[in-house]
C-alpha cells in the first residue's frame, strides 16, 4: 500500500525509518526460536523489496541492521544461529547484487564496526559466534551462482577480519594493564585498516583515550592529528575542501 512513498528519495525518508524500527523491535525483544524465524522470513523480503534503503546513501539502516543479525548469530539457539548466519549471508549477497557485482564495500565497513562495537556490549567471540562465521563460509563455498565471481573471496576475507578483530580484542583484554603493548595492538589493528578510513579512525580514537587516561598527552595530541589528516585527505578527494601551502602555514577552506 505505501510501497510509493516508501522508495521516495531513493528509500532515504521517515516513513522508512518507521517501518525499518519496527522491523528492528522483534530483534531487540527477546523472541522465541519460532517467532525469530518468521522475522528472518520478513527482513528477508524487506531487504530483497528495498535495497536502495541499506546500499545507498546514509549507512544508518545498514549499520543497525548488521548489529542486530550479528547480535543473532551469537543467539544460544543452534537454530537462530543458522537463520541469522543465513540473513546476513542473503544480505551481502543483496549488496553484491546491487552494486552490480563489484564488491559488498558498505555490509563489509558496517558489519566490522557492529563486531567492534558488540564486543564491548555483549562480549561475543566464543564458539557460538565461530559458529556463525564458519556457516557463513560454507554458504559462500556452495554459492554455486556465485562461483565464477569475486563474491565467495569477499566472504572469505570479511569473515577473517571479523576473526582478527576478535583475536586482537582478545589480545587487548589480556594486556588491559599494560598500557604500551595495548596501544600497541591497537595501532596494529589501525594499520590493518589503512585502506578503511572510518575504522581507522574508530581505534585511533580508541589509542588517544588510552594515552589521555595514562596521562600521555602528547600522544594523544599525535592521534587526534592523525585523525584530523585522514578526515583531510577525505574531504579533499570529495572536492569539499581545498589546500594552498603559503610560506608560513597551510590554508584550509571549506567549499561547502
Amino acid at each position: 500500500t505505501f510501497q510509493r512513498q516508501l522508495q521516495q528519495s531513493d528509500c532515504q525518508n521517515a516513513l522508512m525509518k518507521k517501518v525499518f524500527d519496527t522491523h528492528m523491535l522483534f530483534l531487540q525483544i527477546n523472541q522465541s526460536a519460532a517467532a525469530l524465524k518468521h522475522v528472518f522470513a520478513a527482513l528477508r523480503l524487506f531487504v530483497g523489496k528495498f535495497p536502495s534503503a541499506f546500499f545507498q546513501g546514509q549507512a544508518d539502516l545498514c549499520g543497525s541492521l548488521c548489529y542486530e543479525i550479528l547480535k543473532c548469530c551469537n543467539h544460544r539457539s543452534r537454530s537462530t544461529q543458522t537463520e541469522a548466519s543465513a540473513l546476513l549471508y542473503f544480505f551481502m549477497r543483496k549488496n553484491f547484487e546491487f552494486n552490480k557485482q563489484k564488491s559488498i564495500v558498505r555490509s563489509h565497513l558496517q558489519l566490522i564496526k557492529a563486531v567492534s562495537q558488540l564486543i564491548a556490549d555483549a562480549g561475543i567471540g566464543g564458539s557460538r559466534f565461530q559458529h556463525s562465521l564458519a556457516i557463513i563460509n560454507n554458504f559462500a563455498n556452495g554459492d554455486k551462482q556465485m562461483k565464477n565471481v569475486n563474491f565467495p573471496a569477499e566472504v572469505k576475507d570479511l569473515t577473517k577480519r571479523i576473526r582478527t578483530v576478535l583475536m586482537a580484542t582478545a589480545q587487548m583484554k589480556e594486556h588491559e594493564k599494560d598500557p604500551e603493548m595495548l596501544v600497541d595492538l591497537q595501532y596494529s589493528l589501525a594499520n590493518s585498516y589503512a585502506s578503511t578510513p572510518e575504522l581507522r579512525r574508530t581505534w585511533l580514537e580508541s589509542m588517544a583515550k588510552i594515552h589521555a587516561r595514562n596521562g600521555d598527552l602528547s600522544e594523544a595530541a599525535m592521534c587526534y592529528i592523525h585523525i584530523a589528516a585522514l578526515i583531510a585527505e577525505y574531504l579533499k578527494r570529495k572536492g569539499k575542501i581545498n589546500i594552498f601551502k603559503t610560506n608560513y602555514v597551510s590554508i584550509n577552506i571549506i567549499v561547502e
